[in-house]
């Protein structure tokens, strides 16, 4: 339940032909060797097949690491501040152009005739070194977000054998930093949008740009990255999905000698939580709606908008099954049952007793959520895309399970009435906020690296970087599935196609 973006690709970038510095002369000549490293790091990505491509994820977020700070030194530069308390002069010769794949872009908008297929993003150029600056950390972002799902993918895969608690609590805590620290650099981002300007430097307006470059783009990406750290703040004491994940694992012997032990939680606190993730979530899905970005922003990815809606489906469902166990401990078997009914509800799903549930639309539902199930399970399995519906197929699996076990026990045992649920959902309680958005710092270059900066820039250098800039173009740019893990490579070789 990680919202998973197609890592991007880049163009190359010669600074030098576009600024000089008199104070420090290597300064332009350096970004563009940390620009390059970048880029092989991005065509390496690409290019790798898709079970591949995560070994490539470490490479690549130390390329931004080492080239984030040189970038910013250029624009402290232009703007006249200062770097790690010493001035850098840059002069600005010609505007700076840059070109990137949009992954929030609709396919629509930038989809052009290219080489490596049709249908496929093609890139967006940009103009400004703070263009570049947004591009390169919503890149980092989602890094972050890919290995933030790669400390989950183990947790999730049906085919390993169930992960010892230890092991599940590691990997949801490194996910959840991940996810807090992608959180943080959209905030920073969101700051940094609202003062670009919407002109060149030669004063000619950009008709539209992509909605990277929006403050309410970065807001809503930071709210989606917020809700998805607290509902995993949840699942690290949420013992109910492991259960069932625990009884579908075919590899599991532990039900022979007992039966799967499910220790008491803080139920009404989960619930709290997980309505503030549902707050944060339909935040998001207000904020990426193509409405809120403006006339001049390309349209945000419906599958994106959806799987902001998704999750905020899952986190109100989660809420209301907490409630429902809240009530069933304390006797209340009857409320349980309907807080249940009510988190189906909110999942949309077919609930006993309502009237969207019956005859042959009862049974198609339940056949169509059937091959909903199994889809995920085959994609689960094969390792491919999982996710995509943001956690509401097995938070539906949870509900129907406890829902069969409280019924059967009310109907045999307690036999309390079941109230309707519409009045229970209408009066949930406000969200609890677990996490607080961490304050992101752009790296600065070092005293010592600024020193040496100040030579004069190797022209065997400069001549061996422009050679390598003119070589081959890469043209391949994934299309990955929103919460899907990235699954095949737009490049030349048909063996990377999916169909």
């Amino acid at each position: 339940m990680i919202l998973s973006l197609p890592v991007p690709t880049t163009s190359p970038l010669a600074y030098p032909s576009h600024l000089t510095s008199p104070s420090h002369p290597s300064l332009p000549l350096a970004a563009q060797t940390q620009q390059a490293t970048l880029r092989s790091a991005l065509k390496a990505y690409a290019h790798a097949p898709a079970a591949q491509q995560s070994r490539h994820f470490t490479a690549i977020v130390s390329a931004l690491d080492n080239y984030i700070p040189y970038l910013v030194a250029l624009s402290s530069g232009l703007d006249g501040k200062t770097v790690n308390g010493e001035e850098v002069d840059v002069v600005l010769k010609q505007e700076v152009e840059c070109e990137w794949n949009s992954v929030l872009a609709a396919t629509s908008a930038v989809a052009w005739p290219r080489k490596g297929g049709r249908g496929k993003k093609g890139r967006v150029k940009l103009k400004g070194v703070d263009a570049e600056v947004v591009m390169v950390l919503t890149t980092l972002a989602t890094l972050h977000r890919l290995l933030a799902r790669e400390q989950l993918r183990e947790i999730f895969t049906s085919g390993n054998a169930f992960p010892e608690p230890d092991a599940r609590t590691n990997a949801i805590a490194g996910a959840m930093r991940a996810l807090l620290t992608a959180n943080g650099i959209h905030m920073y981002l969101t700051r940094s949008c609202a003062s670009l300007s919407p002109t060149g430097a030669g004063g000619e307006r950009i008709e539209m740009h992509p909605p990277e470059l929006s403050s309410g783009a970065q807001n809503g990406l930071a709210e989606l990255s917020m809700a998805e750290a607290t509902l995993l703040a949840v699942l690290k004491d949420d013992p109910y999905p492991a259960v069932v994940m625990q009884t579908r694992d075919q590899n599991d012997k532990e039900w022979m000698v007992k039966a799967p032990e499910i220790p008491k939680v803080r139920a009404h606190l989960f619930a709290r939580l997980c309505i503030a993730a549902g707050e944060h979530a339909g935040r998001a899905e207000a904020l990426l709606s193509s409405s809120h970005l403006g006339g001049d922003t390309m349209k945000v990815d419906e599958d994106i908008v959806d799987y902001s809606r998704n999750l905020r489906r899952t986190a109100r469902a989660k809420a209301g099954r907490f409630f429902g166990i809240d009530k069933e401990l304390g006797g209340e078997t009857g409320m349980a049952i309907a807080w249940l009914r009510g988190a189906k509800r909110e999942l949309e799903f077919g609930t006993a007793g309502s009237q969207d549930g019956k005859g042959w639309a009862k049974k198609w539902g339940k056949v169509k959520k059937g091959f909903e199930e199994k889809r995920e399970d085959r994609k689960i399995e094969k390792g491919g895309e999982w996710g995509t519906d943001a956690g509401r197929i097995e938070e539906g699996r949870v509900v129907e399970m406890l829902e069969k076990k409280w019924v059967k026990m009310n109907d045999r045992i307690n036999i309390q009435s079941i109230p309707p649920f519409e009045s229970l959902l209408a009066s949930m309680p406000s969200g609890r906020e677990i996490h607080s958005s961490p304050t992101y710092v752009a790296l600065e270059l070092e005293t010592d690296v600024l020193e040496r900066l100040r030579a004069p820039p190797d022209a065997e250098d400069a001549r061996a970087l422009a050679k390598d800039d003119d070589s081959s173009e890469d043209e391949g740019q994934v299309d990955g599935l929103p919460g899907a893990f990235p699954s095949g490579v737009a490049s030349g070789s048909a063996a990377n196609e999916y169909y």
